[in-house]
């Protein structure tokens, strides 16, 4: 059962002037291994976390660097969740999290749909 969906867009021009301005936004972003991407590559993750904040229906409990966005072997993206953000998102019952993003013409796009098991919430009770 879909729980929540979120969707982002960024302006990549804008979002790497505001890095250049604020260098310490990628430590507060970022993973470590994020970090070392292009900004196009970065704004695209930005958005993808802006996505599932609002997939989750808000950012209570969630850090942005305990959200990364790692590829599978196929190339599709993946959200890899730590910590208090892993522990909201298993609180709010939400078992899967479906993650498509793109960069093009300037522009970085992130689509989420965040799902909950019914049978599994019906268990837990």
């Amino acid at each position: 059962m879909i729980v929540g969906i979120g969707v982002d867009l960024v302006d990549i021009a804008r979002f790497e002037r505001t890095l250049e301005r604020t260098p310490r936004l990628l430590q507060r972003l970022f993973s470590p291994r994020e970090r070392e991407l292009k900004p196009r590559s970065l704004a695209a993750r930005y958005a993808a976390k802006e996505a599932l904040i609002k997939a989750l229906g808000g950012s209570d409990g969630v850090h942005w660097t305990e959200i990364e966005i790692t590829p599978e072997a196929s190339g599709r993206p993946w959200f890899t969740l730590s910590g208090s953000t892993e522990a909201v998102v298993a609180a709010r019952g939400i078992t899967t999290i479906h993650l498509s993003m793109s960069h093009d013409a300037g522009f970085a796009t992130a689509y989420v749909v965040a799902e909950s098991d019914p049978a599994a919430t019906e268990v837990a009770r």
